[in-house]
């Protein structure tokens, strides 16, 4: 029933947001989804992504066959388009396997198998259509908020030292190779959660069942509120509102080199084009809980959610996406949705109810002062600086003592009753 009612309250989302998309003019996260089952996709690696996480729940033997009649699939597409002359890309294979698994569960089984591989189906789906949602999420900010408060958040961010603008140019120092790399994380952050969600589902062919809480229902909820804040909170970051990819509509062209002047903020208008998409940073957000999740993995997961985390946050501020302050919000919010997403697996206590109050409360004063007292944070750095660093990291262990204290305690074995002399 609860698989139900998810399944209903995201198809209603969904459904919704095409209707808002429509009123602009746009495409939604539906009619995106559904051209890519003939035409090219945006995303050829979201798509396997998606297939790999539906194929947890298949037999190795099925994989095999589900993942080669994708990849066959997807030969025959490549040579229409290079016949016809159409774009190019790949994924439509894995798109027509999942829906095909999710036929094939319709049609030839029943009881707990069939809702198994819906479960996948689902959750291979989810995925994509979260990337779809954010998408349409982003056009919508872009229409609906002609001005930006990007002034506020320059002005906040001198209580960090102007993160942005540092790191902006030790990443123009390392070169083409060093950009590169950090496109690469940054661009393929659905790729990486994927990869930690099937290490953590890889037993569910076996088990045949879900562990109850995993890393995509943070990912997925985390895509789904966060834009929310986006239309309260409209920002476009410093590499258009102080750089020159803002064009004309840029307030300076001053990112990286030189750090926009302390002066009273006020909104400026800005294009129907650029996503107003930093506030919090949402990148931040998926690759801290990347973070979380790899620490119950191997070594090599836990290296690799390390990397992820610190390539993630040099990318989203050496290439002028976000300022300082919105890396600090989106921490908080994530683990705040982390929080609220294991209580609701494992039963709400005084402890999940009071982290997640604190979290949601830190993260509202964290909105709330950087709209109405950037100059005070610019004004007196080494006061407020300190304070938006302890105000996360009381976030950060306020999770980490209230996740030790779910965890098992280990309960000594009873000592073996002393046996009676006999006479």
């Amino acid at each position: 029933m609860l698989w139900a009612a998810a399944g209903v309250a995201t198809l209603a989302f969904l459904v919704v947001l095409e209707i808002v998309a429509r009123r602009y003019g746009l495409p939604g996260p539906i009619t995106n989804q559904a051209r890519e089952v003939i035409f090219a996709p945006e995303s050829g690696p979201l798509l396997y992504a998606g297939l790999a996480l539906t194929l947890v729940v298949l037999t190795w033997r099925q994989r095999f066959l589900a993942l080669g009649a994708a990849v066959g699939i997807d030969v025959v597409f490549w040579l229409v388009r290079l016949a016809v002359g159409a774009d190019m890309n790949f994924g439509n294979g894995a798109l027509w396997v999942i829906l095909g698994i999710a036929g094939f569960a319709l049609a030839r089984r029943t009881g707990a198998e069939r809702t198994l591989l819906l479960k996948g189906v689902g959750l291979g789906l989810l995925l994509v259509a979260g990337h779809k949602t954010g998408d349409t999420w982003l056009l919508i900010t872009s229409e609906t908020r002609p001005e930006v408060l990007d002034p506020y958040l320059a002005v906040a961010d001198h209580a960090l030292g102007n993160p942005s603008w540092l790191t902006g140019r030790l990443v123009d120092a390392t070169g083409p190779v060093g950009t590169h790399i950090l496109h690469a994380v940054y661009g393929q952050l659905p790729l990486a959660a994927a990869v930690i969600a099937l290490y953590q589902l890889r037993n569910v062919s076996v088990e045949r069942r879900f562990p109850g809480h995993h890393l995509v229902r943070t990912f997925l909820v985390i895509g789904l509120l966060g834009p929310a804040i986006y239309m309260i909170f409209p920002v476009v970051g410093p590499v258009f509102a102080y750089g020159a990819d803002g064009g004309s509509w840029a307030v300076a062209d001053l990112w990286p080199h030189t750090a926009a002047a302390i002066s009273p903020p006020h909104p400026v208008p800005f294009d129907e084009i650029t996503p107003r998409n930093c506030m919090p940073s949402l990148h931040t957000a998926w690759a801290t809980t990347i973070f979380i999740h790899s620490r119950k993995g191997s070594r090599f997961m836990r290296y690799a959610g390390a990397f992820w985390l610190v390539a993630t946050l040099t990318a989203t501020l050496g290439f002028g996406y976000h300022y300082g302050v919105d890396l600090i919000a989106g921490v908080v919010f994530a683990i705040t949705i982390e929080a609220a997403m294991r209580a609701f697996e494992r039963g709400w206590d005084g402890a999940a109810i009071r982290l997640v109050a604190y979290g949601a409360t830190v993260f509202a004063v964290l909105l709330v002062t950087y709209r109405y007292l950037p100059m005070e944070m610019a004004r007196h750095p080494w006061a407020f600086g300190p304070l938006l660093l302890l105000a996360m990291a009381s976030v950060v262990y306020g999770y980490m003592r209230t996740i030790k204290l779910w965890q098992p305690k280990a309960v000594p074995a009873p000592l073996p009753e002393p046996q009676l002399a006999q006479a």
